[in-house]
């Protein structure tokens, strides 16, 4: 065991403070999270391609601005890792499909370059669904979940997930379409910020539905997902979506605290077709943060519902224009999973879009109007706590009318563009962590991070680490 191996479970703001007063190296914290990952993830499977003379190279150029005073913030010298759909020079991006399995892009994704200029130390590539849906190659071996390892990582970001929530790296991208960076944070129990749509560039990330696709940061409390994404965000030419907000005031609201803090609850809409503890780990945490001086207010939205019901429409069609270089001509080298979304695009009517893309506008004035009176809306994650790989196998096709009721709480931002926050708020009696979401206006991250870090404050769930 490595020497620097207890601190890899801390979080990033707490090895941050250390590098940065030079108590430790950046090249021996880099060293014992390889020596965790080799120990580790042969039964967790989080990571596709690791990276180490990358990250080496990476950990020693940081020890050498840092010792002659160039140390550009939080994250120089930490180690983090990409789900492998982001495009890297110095390793493949395989998307966990045979179709790109020898694809190494010719250029860095943006986000690579925003983490590079602050001086990480990127790890290597996760482990994910096909192309970024919900099922795994046949080929490909899925990820497990930290916390019972025959259970379910999540979908899409899972590897992400699972590494984030196993200490194989101190924070992680993921990607949200329909609900893949909250799933597997919900899953792994971590935090996820599936920011405003076009606040972080996409260029150079793989999408699977381009006009729903967010990249964020995954990370073990609350704070570290704000550092990381203060890093991440910022108008970017190459992606015609990134917005032009100013930069967020995320350090203001992290200690900002809950107090006067208007809180949006759906009790209806937060308890049909979910998990009983999903409900009341959430009605619990509502409580917790009316402890802390914040006020609920009581929303009545089964409207906000309806967007489930189109999302496989939207995310079907920009998929298949996404894979015209691939499909139909390699229709058979696709999972089964992903190739049902493909024929599905390829058989949606012109009117079914049309239907879906006034649904996507209603939900947005919906969502616009709900918290025109509030500074958050809380809801669950995800309708229930990770499942048994058993129970559903990772090439398992699931019929098209199951899929709305799992993204009912996810597909309605990914319409919208709204930013959301996932967090921990419990553990079922068996083990696994509950979460939920934070939900804020177009460009208002801050908010939702202060009433999620107002909420880590007063409990313990970030603290907890599984059985490894």
């Amino acid at each position: 065991m490595h020497p620097l191996e207890s601190l890899t479970t801390a979080t990033l703001a707490e090895v941050a403070q250390r590098i940065a007063r030079r108590e430790i190296s950046p090249i021996e914290l880099t060293e014992a999270m390889l020596a965790r990952i080799e120990r580790l993830d042969g039964r967790l499977h989080s990571y596709i391609t690791v990276m180490p003379e990358h990250a080496r190279a990476q950990a020693r150029a940081a020890e050498q601005a840092i010792a002659a005073g160039d140390y550009r913030g939080r994250l120089h010298g930490v180690p983090i890792a990409l789900k492998d759909l982001v495009n890297t020079c110095d390793a493949p991006t395989t998307c966990a499909s045979p179709l790109l399995r020898d694809f190494r892009p010719s250029y860095d994704a943006a986000v690579v370059e925003r983490l590079d200029a602050a001086g990480a130390v990127t790890l290597g590539k996760l482990n994910l669904t096909e192309f970024a849906l919900y099922g795994y190659h046949p080929s490909h071996t899925p990820p497990n979940n930290p916390w019972k390892l025959d259970h379910w990582a999540g979908v899409s970001s899972s590897g992400s997930g699972a590494a984030t929530a196993a200490s194989l790296c101190y924070a992680s991208l993921g990607t949200d379409t329909g609900g893949s960076i909250r799933f597997p944070s919900a899953a792994c129990g971590v935090v996820g910020i599936k920011p405003t749509f076009g606040k972080v560039s996409r260029y150079g990330v793989f999408p699977l539905a381009d006009t729903l696709d967010h990249i964020g940061p995954m990370a073990r409390c609350v704070a570290d997902a704000a550092y990381v994404l203060q890093v991440l965000e910022g108008r970017d030419p190459r992606d015609a979506a990134t917005r032009t907000d100013p930069p967020g005031d995320y350090a203001k609201a992290l200690v900002q605290g809950a107090r006067g803090l208007r809180i949006g609850l759906d009790r209806a809409y937060s308890t049909a077709d979910t998990d009983p503890r999903m409900s009341a780990a959430l009605f619990a945490a509502v409580e917790v943060l009316v402890a802390q001086g914040a006020e609920v207010v009581e929303l009545n939205s089964p409207e906000l519902a309806d967007a489930a019901q189109h999302w496989l429409a939207v995310c079907a069609v920009d998929a298949l224009i996404a894979h015209k270089d691939f499909y139909p001509v390699q229709a058979a080298s696709y999972g089964p999973a992903f190739r049902r979304l493909l024929d599905h695009g390829a058989q949606v009517s012109a009117a079914e879009y049309a239907r879906a893309t006034r649904q996507r506008q209603a939900t947005r004035a919906l969502l616009d109007e709900l918290l025109t009176g509030i500074d958050v809306m809380v809801c669950p994650a995800a309708p229930a706590p990770a499942g048994r790989q058993a129970d559903f196998g990772p090439q398992d096709v699931m019929p098209d009318e199951a899929i709305a009721p799992l993204v009912r709480y996810s597909a309605p931002t990914n319409f919208s563009g709204h930013p959301s926050i996932t967090l921990p708020n419990g553990f079922t009696d068996d083990g696994l962590p509950l979460a939920m979401q934070f939900i804020g206006r177009h460009g208002d991250e801050a908010a939702i991070i202060r009433a999620a870090a107002a909420y880590e404050a007063a409990t313990e769930w970030h603290t907890r680490r599984p059985p490894l």
